[in-house]
């Protein structure tokens, strides 16, 4: 491929270390770049000299950006621009690490939280040799209109790297200065929204939800001014970065605006090496390869929504360029788990036409896949085209079999029965008359007895279950529900009941608990951000230290006044 002449230069001279002088933290002249998936580490290794990223997957098969300078601009004929992190200028403070990451990711073993080479890197003030910094250039739909250029403005690829397992992970810091993405931005994250992030990423792991991956948090004592309900109201406050992971960062625009852009070769080469690199099942030298990746896309996103709906979970900006090709939960801003059931919850302050409502956000989906339809139709024949818009049609009923089928093992059902449907959709209109909680409805339903509900002797530590009570059809909804559970062949009520607790979490990341551990970090107090890491990597589990905590009692008072917008 051909590369700028500065870059070139650099990386004709071994390791990339031309373009990492003293920022690299394993510098060695002799050193010779090891090939992705062979890179010299051992499993535990305490120190990053033991331990290697590249670059090379993501920039051999692509043109990068041929300005090397930092600064916003309109970038073309490039997937990537080259731009190095930003360092902060004050102390840096580790305030969250994940061990599962750390060690069963990244193969290193958690002692190395506490040396200087982790926080630096973590932090953006030095790259690993062999990695060179990207920003993505991609475009996106914005609550519903075209928005343009978009990109990493605020986010930088620091590397490839491929565990023990053979697992490819993509490393990006968020909130590590500018890139030629950044528009108006100054680059950087606050440290609310990326306790938020960081908590939550791992949080939706724990529940079984495709998700990226937070490996750390860092926050400084820089500056960062933010007006954070757009009111005018601009206050102080501090920067943080987050290190990031997920097996691919590419999004439904990161090819919409090549599309837009009439850059259709580049389009065809990033599909093709997305196809290869993450769609094994589809062979890339097959002329239908597009239609399956569409129809894969189509059924994961069906399947990720769905999902997130079982846990209660809205994303708040289900924007073009925050869905990811690979059909995993990124982006996260403004999100929500619902707390009282409403399909008009809405937790973004800022979507004044409750757009991302979570009861749309199925419809937000299929609108999206109509966009990545529109953005692929340059490279299919008509046959192609007509065949996509089939499985275009068909999304809603996969959504809907998905979504029942998960509703169907939250209320511990066995087997098919025509009625399902209705007594799923009857909970939840009672939950919704009620204002129910969504989490423990759920939850206590999987923890009572058969005979406690047939008697409607409900004990006074089921909360939700006594507000639900109170609805004039709640006894009729339990008899159906008992009627149906007898139908369930060969089990019991403890093994319904074991059954269900194991879909039903006990915890979420409630706003009123995020807010909690954000004021705590305001005044360097980060034991609550580590106390919810440890109770939200276990949420089906009885906690003690969860319990003194209430964070299964009903939500404090002040709480009902939060709020949380875009800004971040």
């Amino acid at each position: 491929m051909w590369w700028p002449p500065w870059l070139a230069a650099c990386l004709a001279w071994g390791c990339v270390a031309a373009l990492c002088g003293s920022r690299g933290l394993c510098l060695a002249p002799n050193a010779s770049r090891p090939e992705p998936g062979q890179c010299p580490r051992r499993r535990g290794a305490a120190d990053l000299c033991a331990w290697a990223l590249s670059s090379d997957s993501l920039l051999d098969p692509f043109p990068v950006d041929v300005i090397q300078e930092n600064y916003v601009r309109n970038v073309r004929n490039c997937i990537f621009s080259i731009v190095y992190p930003t360092p902060f200028k004050s102390r840096v403070r580790l305030v969250a690490v994940s061990k599962e990451v750390i060690e069963n990711i990244l193969d290193l073993d958690i002692s190395i939280k506490g040396t200087s080479d982790f926080l630096e890197f973590v932090s953006g003030r030095k790259v690993i040799l062999g990695s060179v910094p990207l920003a993505h250039r991609y475009g996106g739909h914005q609550f519903g209109t075209w928005a343009g250029q978009l990109g990493d403005g605020r986010a930088h690829l620091v590397g490839v790297y491929t565990n023990r397992h053979g697992e490819r992970w993509e490393l990006q810091l968020k909130g590590s200065g500018k890139t030629p993405y950044s528009r108006n931005g100054d680059g950087r994250a606050v440290l609310r929204s990326s306790v938020r992030e960081f908590l939550c990423s791992e949080a939706m792991h724990y529940l079984g939800i495709p998700t990226s991956r937070a490996a750390s948090l860092v926050v400084s004592d820089d500056d960062v001014w933010r007006d954070q309900f757009y009111n005018g109201n601009i206050k102080k406050e501090r920067g943080a970065i987050v290190l990031r992971l997920a097996k691919s960062w590419f999004r439904i625009g990161s090819l919409e605006i090549l599309a837009h852009s009439g850059e259709l070769d580049l389009q065809r080469r990033l599909l093709d090496f997305i196809i290869q690199e993450h769609f094994p099942s589809i062979a890339v030298n097959d002329s239908n390869r597009y239609l399956e990746f569409f129809s894969t896309v189509v059924s994961e996103t069906a399947n990720l929504i769905a999902l997130w709906m079982s846990v209660g979970f809205a994303h708040g900006v289900c924007n073009t360029d925050n869905f990811s090709l690979l059909s995993i939960t990124i982006d996260y801003g403004p999100f929500g788990f619902m707390e009282s059931y409403d399909p008009n919850f809405v937790p973004n302050t800022s979507d004044d036409e409750r757009r991302y409502k979570i009861g749309n956000q199925a419809n937000v989906g299929l609108f999206n896949l109509s966009k990545l339809l529109q953005a692929l139709n340059p490279l299919l024949d008509p046959r192609q085209k007509q065949l996509t818009s089939q499985i275009l049609e068909g999304y809603g009923e996969r959504y809907y079999s998905r979504f029942t089928e998960l509703f169907k093992a939250k209320l511990g059902l066995l087997g098919e029965n025509e009625n399902d449907n209705y007594l799923i959709a009857f909970l939840l209109k009672i939950m919704e008359d009620t204002k129910a909680d969504f989490t423990m409805t759920f939850r206590e339903l999987s923890e009572i007895t058969e005979d406690q509900l047939r008697e409607l002797h409900i004990p006074e530590e089921f909360w939700t279950l006594q507000d639900l009570s109170k609805h004039k059809l709640f006894s009729e909804w339990v008899i159906m529900y008992l009627l149906r559970l007898k139908h369930n062949k060969g089990d019991s009520d403890s093994k319904r009941r074991t059954r269900m607790t194991t879909v039903n979490p006990r915890y979420i990341l409630r706003n009123w608990m995020a807010e909690s551990a954000v004021q705590k970090s305001n005044l360097n107090d980060f034991s609550e951000v580590r106390l919810l890491e440890q109770v939200l990597q276990h949420p089906f589990q009885r906690q003690e230290a969860a319990e003194r905590a209430g964070y299964s009692l009903r939500p404090p008072a002040w709480a009902k006044g939060l709020k949380v917008s875009c800004s971040s």
